[in-house]
């Protein structure tokens, strides 16, 4: 399905059955040759518009799949660039792909195999990014997601994601992607391990607003390349959320 390299029906058909673990483990060595992979237009999108407000010092790529992502930090961080995913499967393709990309390990790049919702990271980096992964977590899922990145981040450090604009309800798209959510909620549904992955679930809205709560201070900015919509609205834009370089003063108490 696909492509000639891609997975077949059957083995999609497996992996939706599955946990998000293990099906991202089956699906790992063909996820590249799915249109589940962030487009290469994107990614260089997001690396040009990095590069602008850049450059860094450490890198993580969260949720980083087969490391697509870590490919954008490779040209914006100086020091290191880390791959976490907990996918086992995933990350084996991506230790390979990076050795066969960039042989000579500049910069730095390591793998951890982690939960994204605890990441066990504190004040590490100074860009994090994610790419395609927040259809994964459910939207009570988010404040805690968020609260951990924020974490990871040093003061002063960068969270940095795309956002497509969502298709209008008379596309087809609409259409599609509402009929793939309701499918996904009749399967969890009836079937266990649940599959979580929700393509409407994220809202730029509420987004911006549970960044804010964790403590980031929030920008949107057009991707250039792809366009604006007949409302004048762009097609693509990118979040940059700051950690504030000075942390919250706590009072001291009263004696």
């Amino acid at each position: 399905m696909f492509s000639p390299e891609g997975p077949s029906l059957r083995e999609l058909a497996v992996q939706a059955l599955s946990s998000v673990e293990h099906g991202y483990d089956l699906l790992a060595p063909k996820f590249d040759h799915t249109p589940f992979r962030t487009p290469d237009s994107v990614l260089d999108a997001v690396a040009a518009a990095l590069e602008r407000i850049g450059p860094f010092g450490d890198g993580l790529d969260l949720c980083c799949g087969t490391g697509a992502g870590t490919d954008v930090l490779a040209r914006v961080c100086r020091e290191s660039v880390t791959g976490v995913d907990f996918s086992a499967g995933m990350l084996a393709v991506a230790r390979e792909r990076q050795r066969a990309a960039r042989p000579d390990g500049v910069p730095r790049t390591d793998w951890v195999r982690a939960d994204a919702r605890a990441l066990p990271f504190r004040e590490a980096f100074d860009l994090v990014v994610s790419f395609g992964a927040y259809g994964h977590f459910l939207p009570r899922e988010l404040p805690g997601l968020f609260d951990g990145v924020h974490s990871a981040l040093r003061p002063g450090g960068v969270f940095a994601f795309p956002v497509l604009a969502p298709p209008r309800p008379a596309s087809r798209a609409f259409w599609m992607l509402l009929g793939f959510d309701a499918v996904m909620r009749v399967r969890n549904a009836v079937w266990r391990p649940p599959f979580v992955m929700y393509y409407r679930a994220f809202r730029l809205g509420d987004v911006r607003r549970e960044l804010a709560r964790a403590g980031f201070t929030v920008e949107t900015g057009a991707l250039p390349g792809f366009g604006r919509r007949a409302d004048g609205s762009p097609r693509a834009r990118l979040v940059v959320a700051r950690r504030a370089v000075t942390g919250t003063v706590t009072p001291p108490t009263a004696s």
